[in-house]
């Protein structure tokens, strides 16, 4: 199988029992790899009795066939099971070095069963892969357990994937952390992995990835390095991080504040990734075969932080302008705890978020809290929730289920900031109206990574053999709903590569590259066709597990006008909009379901 190892490893905890498993070679064909692979392997799994948190829920860390190549960028894996937080289709991803690693080590994947009786780590080094006892590291922050297993295995390039403090108490908002502060951070899947009684994974290995025309697949890698040497966003991305759009995001009304209720505010403008840059960068840092290095690490010696990793742009909104916070190291500070516990910032800012909103309408008393009085623009007492969270001790038991679960609780789900029960991004559908189709379509839940309309519409990708093109970003209209609905499959193309969505060379480059990789002789269209039936698949899964047509919607909160700012005025017209998204994937309009051939 060019492109891919040809083989899985099978875990079942239960027995303590580890073997090889030839992959599928027609599903690997059919659906690529990473979330899309992982989506059609557990399809016929999964269904509405799985427990999440039950040893029966399958957890699935997956590469693709571009991950550990020359491809720049092509560093990242995917976790997938069912989400504890959410109760559908989880998937995670993330950067750094563990997908490539994980390869050279002979795997193109490890899929995990059942439940340890005392907790374990799974190391795989040259093909040879073993479990062993983690009570020493149980306990153990992310930082310090990636470390111990580095020397537990004497070689300081043993890449590792472990979960922290919330992921062993099961929070429903944890994930797993890799390559020091790198995350596949959403739905919850720490939380799983918890679960299962498993700290960590290590990968160590040489091997190589076999590729179907090496000279062919190294000449078109050069050309696609080269375009990032002079590209002005990649260049933006090098010198401010995902945190230099700020700025421009507060002026175009994207920048998510005071909970989702404000279109502008004058101190936001100070969390700007030029001053993170000025003031308290240390070095950027870069993922596998990556020339961007987008990555963050910085200082916060307010608060004696001297190595952290990050904020990004997401962290930066979630735990900054999202509760009213407008200084930087606070917020490098949060975030940095949020890190060292292993839980998603998105989704504990905006539970945090709903906590202060709450309390200031007096829906929330320190009654309920423990004490606690939960404020907007309060930094300390943001840093003790997310301690709490972590813990699940007192209030934060409470906010470790989610920002849908405290929305419920207070009698007000109409506050609640989540599609699907996941928390929203720092992105705003009033903002750029095709986002609205990205969240309440994205197959996990609200999630930028599933189809990035603001990308599309700055101009910021060259897409036009695949019909996607920059528009009008409040364009209300169907055919913004069938692009929104193109780049979804684009993006969950990416996804199944697996691919970075900063670096975008064009379609007929990376198409170049999957055919030297693995010799398919794929066409400009077929790659459309591939990310559309990853899209369906993942549908019909949640549909197995219980979602229908009618949780194809935004939370009222976000479709409420503002009064101010870059987006004022303007909301996003959900029927027409989803009306041009169901055309494009081809679902029955009455139903929602997919109705074209999902090769299952």
């Amino acid at each position: 199988m060019n492109g891919y190892l040809g083989k899985l490893l099978r875990v079942d905890l239960n027995q303590s029992r580890l073997w090889d498993e030839a992959l599928n070679e027609d599903y690997a064909r059919n659906y690529v790899g990473g979330s899309g692979l992982a989506a059609r392997y557990l399809y016929n799994i999964l269904d509405a009795n799985t427990d999440p948190l039950g040893p029966e829920n399958p957890l699935f860390f997956l590469t693709g066939p571009l991950v550990g190549t020359s491809m720049t960028s092509a560093g990242r894996y995917s976790v997938c099971a069912r989400s504890p937080l959410t109760g559908i289709w989880g998937e995670a991803n993330s950067g750094g070095f563990f997908g490539p690693e994980l390869r050279y080590a002979g795997y193109d994947g490890v899929l995990i069963t059942g439940k340890a009786e005392q907790p374990v780590w799974l190391s795989i080094v040259e093909g040879q892969a073993a479990l062993h006892t983690a009570g020493d590291l149980w306990g153990s922050d992310i930082y310090a357990t990636q470390t111990r297993l580095r020397e537990a295995l004497g070689d300081p390039k043993v890449r590792v994937a472990c979960i922290g403090l919330a992921g062993e108490n099961m929070v429903k908002l944890a994930g797993i952390a890799n390559d020091h502060g790198r995350f596949s951070a959403r739905t919850g899947l720490g939380a799983v992995m918890g679960s299962k009684n498993l700290k960590a994974i290590a990968a160590r290995g040489t091997g190589k990835v076999p590729l179907y025309a090496p000279e062919e697949f190294r000449a078109v890698t050069n050309q696609i390095l080269a375009l990032y040497k002079e590209d002005f966003p990649a260049q933006s991305l090098r010198a401010y991080g995902t945190a230099g759009y700020v700025n421009l995001s507060h002026m175009l009304g994207d920048l998510p504040i005071r909970y989702f209720q404000l279109g502008e505010y004058a101190p936001a403008d100070n969390l700007s990734g030029v001053d993170l840059a000025e003031k308290y960068l240390t070095r950027n840092t870069a993922c596998h075969k990556c020339v961007i290095a987008c990555g963050r690490e910085t200082r916060s010696p307010t608060y004696n932080d001297s190595k952290v990793d990050g904020p990004e742009y997401e962290t930066v909104g979630a735990l900054g302008s999202l509760l009213m916070i407008f200084d930087l190291e606070a917020v490098i500070h949060a975030g940095h705890l949020c890190n060292l516990y292993g839980m998603d910032i998105i989704s504990m800012g905006v539970t945090i978020g709903l906590a202060c909103e709450l309390f200031e309408r007096g829906l929330l008393t320190t009654a309920d809290t423990g004490g606690l009085e939960i404020r907007y623009g309060d930094a300390e007492t943001v840093f003790r929730l997310i301690e709490l969270t972590a813990r699940c001790e007192g209030f934060g038991a409470v906010l470790a289920e989610g920002n849908a679960a405290l929305a419920e609780r207070a009698g007000v789900p109409e506050l609640s900031a989540t599609v699907n029960r996941l928390e929203v991004p720092m992105h705003e559908p009033r903002a750029y109206l095709g986002m609205a189709v990205t969240y309440a379509l994205s197959p996990r839940g609200a999630c930028h990574m599933e189809g990035d309309m603001f990308s599309l519409d700055l101009g910021q990708s060259n897409l036009e053999e695949v019909s996607l093109e920059p528009g009008d970003r409040h364009d209300n209209t169907i055919e913004k709903g069938r692009t929104a609905a193109r780049l979804q499959a684009w993006r969950n193309l990416y996804n199944s590569l697996t691919l970075c969505q900063f670096e975008n060379p064009g379609v007929r480059p990376l198409l170049a590259a999957i055919n030297a990789a693995t010799g398919w002789g794929l066409e400009a269209e077929d790659l459309m066709t591939l990310g559309k039936r990853i899209v369906n698949i993942k549908r019909l899964m949640n549909f197995k597990l219980g979602l229908t047509k009618a949780n194809d919607r935004l939370p009222d909160l976000l479709l409420k006008p503002l009064k101010e700012g870059g987006s004022a005025g303007y909301v996003p017209d959900i029927p027409t909009l989803l009306a041009g998204a169901y055309a494009e994937f081809g679902w029955d309009p009455e139903s929602g379901r997919p109705l074209g051939d999902l090769h299952l």
